[in-house]
């Protein structure tokens, strides 16, 4: 049964720990080290391999805010993965920087929905540094794109000038969704 907030909004019955058989506080993992009760309750820190490979060899990240009226915004991203955090570049008055300044925390998605639908799910903390693009340009960006920016018809200083403001995402906990074997393995979500 769904009820109203004290502002007007609707309130949602609380959703049910089990699903299917399924404990469903085990379908996400924390992308810090794990807690003894983490550890207990048979739940991992390390995130899949099937992110991290993701995360090195996609060419996009899609990038999900919201904007100030609460409304989500969807885009595609250009971006470093070194291992921690990933590191992407936007034109200084995008929406998207607008929707980081004022609420810093975003999902991230990376992957290939194709016949295994591995596609990884990222919550992560998005930081906007006052350094300039080109000073914060990591090693294997201008290589990774290297392709894509001729396509575009721009060199890695020109695209440093456009996409002149840094964002820095760091991930605060990976959520699986879909791959081989995803049914039985209790570690994803939904």
């Amino acid at each position: 049964m769904l009820g109203q907030t004290s502002e007007g909004g609707v309130r949602l019955p609380a959703l049910e720990r089990a699903v299917h058989g399924v404990d469903t506080r085990r379908m996400t993992l924390p992308a810090t080290a794990p807690t003894a009760a983490s550890a207990a309750a048979g739940r991992s820190a390390e995130r899949r391999p099937r992110a991290d490979a993701a995360l090195r060899r996609d060419p996009v990240v899609w990038l999900s805010s919201v904007q100030r009226d609460g409304r989500p915004h969807l885009v595609p991203v250009w971006f470093h993965w070194d291992g921690e955090q990933i590191v992407a570049f936007s034109k200084p008055h995008a929406r998207k920087v607008d929707n980081l300044r004022d609420q810093p925390r975003v999902m991230l998605a990376v992957g290939a929905p194709g016949p295994d639908f591995e596609v990884e799910l990222i919550e992560a903390m998005a930081e906007l540094p006052a350094a300039h693009a080109a000073d914060l340009m990591p090693s294997g960006f201008g290589a990774k794109y290297r392709d894509l920016l001729h396509r575009a018809g721009l060199t890695l200083q020109r695209f440093a000038e456009v996409y002149s403001q840094p964002i820095v995402l760091r991930p605060t906990r990976f959520l699986g969704y879909g791959g081989r074997g995803w049914e039985s393995s209790g570690s994803l979500a939904t």
